[in-house]
């Protein structure tokens, strides 16, 4: 059998699992009991998620952001690399037939992501704060992700580094649900309910607040 299709078809077991093993967390989550909220709606808790999902994220909305902008971006780069390398493997059967200025393109995004992820790997060890607050979790993660991405940049540019950008991303998918990297379906939920919460009682947005006459 062909290794590449060896390979792909590998990749697909590990998106399965990854997939179950998320829904499975996702159900037990949802069975999860949660307290009433017993006060008085004044607000819309709609236009508190939209919020929450919208304008809540943008760097001018949260002051550990405005305080630490090169941070932030770095991490929104990290992420976009993040999307676009599982987008790759999820396509990859397709991708060799995408031009080659395009293939060049992409590996650039991918290195860059890769790049970022290493600064925030090392940046674990370097600043006090992070140091501390780190789990051996999160440097596994970072690093796992961060050497996806580099293969995937390596792959796109040549065609035989295929076997590490395969491996690494079986790994990234079965790891994801048991790991650090979980927080992406956690992230969703908190702002799920932070602008619900808020929503509710016209905090959020700023323009539902009531304001004293």
């Amino acid at each position: 059998m062909n290794p590449v299709l060896v390979f792909q078809i590998l990749t697909l077991a590990a998106l399965v699992f990854s997939a179950a093993a998320f829904a499975r967390r996702l159900r037990v989550f949802n069975s999860l009991s949660r307290p009433k909220d017993r006060s008085l709606t004044k607000g819309q808790p709609s236009l508190g998620i939209l919020y929450a999902y919208t304008l809540g994220m943008a760097p001018w909305a949260k002051e550990s952001t405005r305080l630490h902008a090169a941070a932030y971006l770095r991490g929104v780069a990290f992420h976009l690399g993040i999307f676009l390398t599982l987008a790759l493997l999820i396509a990859s059967p397709w991708i060799p037939a995408l031009p080659p200025n395009l293939l060049a393109a992409l590996a650039v995004c991918c290195g860059l992501g890769a790049l970022f992820g290493l600064a925030g790997f090392v940046f674990r060890f370097v600043e006090r704060t992070l140091k501390v607050v780190s789990a051996p979790d999160d440097y596994f993660a970072v690093l796992l992700v961060s050497l996806f991405m580099a293969a995937a940049a390596a792959w796109l540019v040549i065609p035989a580094a295929y076997p590490w950008f395969y491996i690494l991303g079986i790994v990234t998918l079965v790891y994801a649900p048991l790991g650090k990297i979980r927080h992406c379906i956690y992230f969703a939920y908190s702002r799920l309910f932070f602008g619900a919460y808020f929503g509710r009682r016209a905090v959020l947005p700023h323009s539902q607040q009531i304001r004293p006459s």
